[in-house]
């Protein structure tokens, strides 16, 4: 849902408001707020970040985070799940995760909840590319689809259920076939 807002805002002065939930995102000047994330969504992605931290984070290649904000490019926005190559996480002055991520992810993932729409995220995920993210993932519950993004690349569509869908080079430990993938949303 957009927030209208009489007088504009910038950047900075959207990052001095307290967080909402579910998040809001700063987008060509706008205010816009996420959708509650339903069933299908939060299995996916609940399911996805211990995947994908079990492989990478462990060995210290990549960690993913869900639903953390990264301001770039004149915009903040809230993926539902952030991979960052280990060497591009930001750091604090005591070594520990920064609590603001300046820059963008190296993997999106956004899973599409019934009422999103596709056209916001994909511009989310094409937003990405062009400040150097190098693949976006864009699930799709109802139609048991995975659109893959890469910069500057025709998109990919994997439907069939015994492809491995495609993921960044430093993350090829990890596959995963789309019908393990939709396999989780069973009960």
């Amino acid at each position: 849902m957009a927030q209208t807002v009489s007088n504009p805002i910038t950047l900075a002065e959207f990052l001095q408001q307290p967080e909402t939930k579910p998040a809001c995102e700063y987008i060509d000047g706008q205010i816009l707020q996420k959708p509650m994330p339903q069933g299908k969504h939060s299995i996916l992605q609940g399911e996805l970040v211990p995947k994908i931290n079990g492989i990478l984070r462990t060995k210290q290649i990549a960690w993913a985070f869900p639903e953390l904000r990264c301001t770039f490019g004149g915009r903040s926005t809230v993926s539902d799940i952030a991979v960052f190559e280990w060497a591009r996480i930001p750091s604090d002055e005591y070594g520990e995760v920064a609590n603001i991520f300046a820059i963008a992810p190296d993997w999106v993932i956004e899973i599409l909840s019934p009422d999103q729409s596709q056209t916001r995220v994909t511009k989310n995920i094409l937003h990405c590319l062009k400040y150097g993210t190098q693949m976006g993932w864009l699930i799709y519950p109802r139609e048991r689809t995975v659109f893959i993004y890469r910069p500057k690349q025709e998109i990919e569509v994997f439907d069939d259920p015994e492809s491995i869908i495609p993921v960044p080079l430093f993350a090829s430990e990890i596959q995963i076939k789309v019908k393990d993938l939709f396999s989780w949303l069973l009960k």
